[in-house]
This record gives C-alpha cells, structure tokens and sequence, in this order.
C-alpha cells in the first residue's frame, strides 16, 4: 500500500532505503576504482603493460553507460527489485571473479560484464530512493545515496586496497571486497519494495505505465540533463585520471603526497554528493545547478595555477570535487526525477546517465590524453575547465523542478 495508518510517513522504510541503496552504491564505486591501486600487482603477476588499466577501465565504463540506458527502461517496465536485487549481486560475484584471472582478456570480459551490473544498478536505485522518499527531502535523500561511490571509491578505496595487500594477495582482495555487496542483496530482498507499494511512488508517477522513449527526449530538461552531466563528467573524469601523474611528473611531488593530494577528489565529492542535492531542496534546483558549474570553473583554474603547495592543491581539489560531483548527484537525481515524464522515471535517469558515461567518462578522458601526448600534461588543464565552463551556459536552459520552487510560483 502506498499510504500508512494515520496518514504519517514511513520514515523507516525512507531511511532503510536510502542507508541499504546508498551503502551498494558506495560498493559500485569500491569495486569500479579499487583495481586502479591494484593494479601495479596484477600487472606484475599476469605481465600487462601500463597502458592496459586505461583499456579495463575504458570497458567498464562504456558498458555501464549502455547499460544504464536500456535497464532504466527495464526496470520502469518489470519493477526495482528484479533489476536491483540481481545486479547488486552479480557485479559483487564479478569483482570477485576479477580475482581469479590468468590473464588481460578475461580481466576485461569480467570487468566489462561487471559495468553492465553497474550500470543496471544506476538508475534503478535512483529512482527507488526518490520513490521512497518524502518530496522535501528528495534532494537530499537522492545525494545522499550517491554520496557513498567518491567515499568508498574514490577517497577509501585506495586506503582499504594497500591495507589488505598486508594480509594477503590482489587476488583475495576481490573477493574480500565483493563479500559485502551479497550482504546488501539478502537485505534488499527483505526490504525493497516496489513503488507501487511506496508513499511516494505515484507522487513521482513511478507507478503509471509508461511511453516510449521518444517522451523521454522530448523533456527540455531531459536533454539538457544530458549534456549538462556530460559537462560535469569531463571535469571530474579527466581529473581522476590525469591528476595523479600531473602531480609527480608536472609538480614533482612524492607518492605519498599524490596520494594526500588525491584524495581530496573523493571526500569533496562525498560532501558535494549529498549536501548540494539537499541545499537545492531549499534553494532551487536550476540556481544550484548553475552555481556549481561556477565553482567548479573557478577551483578547476586556481589548482592548475597552483604550485607545489600541499594545502592549496588539497583544498583546490577538494572544492572542484564538491562541486562537479554535486552536480552530477543533483542532475541525475532530483532534476532527471522531476523532470521524466510519468512511467519513465529510470528511463530518463538512465539515458542521462548513460550519455554521461560514454562521452564524458569515455571519451573526454580520451580527448585529455591526447592532449597530454601531443601538447604536454599542464595543458590537460584546459580540458576540465572547458567542460565545467560551458556547463553553466547549458544550465541556464534548464526548468526549476523543485517541489517547494514549482509550488511557490504556482501560488
């Protein structure tokens, strides 16, 4: 039932939503990033050339793209839990698998198979979070959710991969981390429901039949969704990949200071991911949405102008972070969410998404390595900044869709 005795909110089954889909997302984002420190081990084991990591994480990530555009539209069709339940499952048996290779090819079938799991659980979850959570927390809840992929990948991965190598081989450190994806699947089973079966499932109109996909596209904010996660993506995914090398062979610095350095990216995003979405809540979506494409230009420019300085490039790094991944949270969420015509929620969600991946987590990180080949590593810098630049000016063609906003200028 979609109403609860006494007409109150089921904030249990709110919060359990939002603390079981938020902890598997965070687990996407371990298993995703966790083989990147790995990797100098697996390399050695299995003989693969420096240049193979671009090509494992290049698959993962056109497949998740792909993916999350037709498993949204599965999921509005079949429901949550046949998607949800199944993947969440299968990318952690995956990451596992990963510890089982002899060799680059089958590291890349599984990987690549593992990105469509991911890829499937995207925006399913997203929408199971906005179908259980209470309109003026949609925000917050949304990325909140989200919050855990640049905490757990990005910021503690690294951390949780060289501290289990003291114990044991690359190969146990897979199937260490995958454990606790199979745990969130049983509870999941017991706990997820479909949104038809949620408070807010029909508030959203997750619980109506839906169209084609043609009704998606047609949505101006759908389709500035797009290009404006494409934006953001291309900021964030360059940065991820290049800033590492940028910081020792451009500022000289050490391992262990890169590594400091680094993980500015994933508690700025941790913060960005969750707090942005919830100050849109109050604020609105559309001057949110605009003013963190501001921020992320300016702190994109202040850490390339940056010297060899450990604390402004952290705070630097951190701020961009806060920014772009703010924004990826707020676009993917909340506006896609509201923005989707009824019945396509995760459609929607997902052919964002998917065009994020493909072009700005595929092909911008692409684009910045040929430029560092051809024209050197400072002028990467000029890649993140476009991107995060002109995705002010595609925001300025966005519609506000928060729930107070609309209500507000209704009255």
């Amino acid at each position: 039932m979609n109403q609860t005795t006494n007409g109150k909110w089921d904030t249990d089954y709110e919060w359990k939503v939002v603390a079981l889909l938020g902890i598997g997302f965070g687990l996407v984002g371990l298993d995703r990033w966790i083989i990147a420190p790995l990797f100098p081990f697996i390399a050695q084991d299995l003989g693969l050339g420096e240049g193979d990591i671009g090509t494992l994480a290049g698959a993962l990530g056109i497949l998740w793209g792909i993916f999350a555009i037709f498993s949204g539209r599965l999921s509005d069709k079949i429901g949550h839990r046949k998607v949800l339940i199944p993947a969440i499952i299968l990318f952690s048996l995956m990451s596992g698998l990963s510890g089982m290779v002899q060799g680059l090819t089958a590291l890349i079938v599984i990987r690549s198979f593992m990105g469509a799991m991911e890829g499937s659980y995207c925006p399913t979850s997203f929408t199971a979070v906005a179908a259980a959570s209470k309109p003026k927390r949609r925000g917050f809840n949304q990325g909140l959710q989200q919050s855990g992929f640049p905490l757990l990948g990005l910021a503690l991965g690294p951390i949780i991969a060289t501290q289990l190598l003291n114990y044991m081989s690359w190969r146990g450190v897979f199937w260490v981390v995958a454990i606790p994806g199979f745990i969130i699947g049983a509870l999941l089973y017991f706990t997820l429901r479909e949104p038809k079966d949620t408070q807010a499932g029909e508030l959203i109109g997750a619980t109506q039949a839906g169209g084609s996909w043609l009704e998606v596209v047609k949505s101006r904010n759908i389709l500035v969704c797009m290009l404006a996660l494409l934006c953001a993506m291309a900021c964030i995914f360059v940065l991820s990949a290049m800033v590492p090398v940028y910081l020792i062979n451009v500022l000289e610095l050490t391992p262990t200071q890169m590594g400091l350095v680094t993980s500015a990216l994933g508690f700025g995003g941790f913060f960005g991911q969750f707090g942005w979405p919830g100050l849109s809540d109050r604020f609105g979506r559309k001057p949110l949405a605009i003013l963190g494409f501001v921020g992320a230009t300016i702190t994109a420019y202040w850490f390339f102008a940056t010297g060899a300085v450990m604390l402004p490039l952290f705070v630097a790094l951190f701020a961009v972070s806060f920014f772009c991944l703010g924004n990826i949270a707020l676009i993917t969420g909340p506006i896609a969410t509201e923005s989707a015509p009824v019945g396509l929620i995760s459609s929607a969600i997902g052919l964002v998404v998917g065009a994020g991946e493909i072009f700005g987590g595929g092909v911008a990180p692409v684009i910045a390595g040929f430029v560092a080949n051809n024209y050197g590593l400072p002028n990467v810098s000029y890649v993140a900044i476009a991107g995060v630049a002109v995705g002010i000016f595609v925001c300025l063609f966005l519609k506000e869709t928060a729930p107070g906003k609309v209500a507000a200028q209704a009255a």
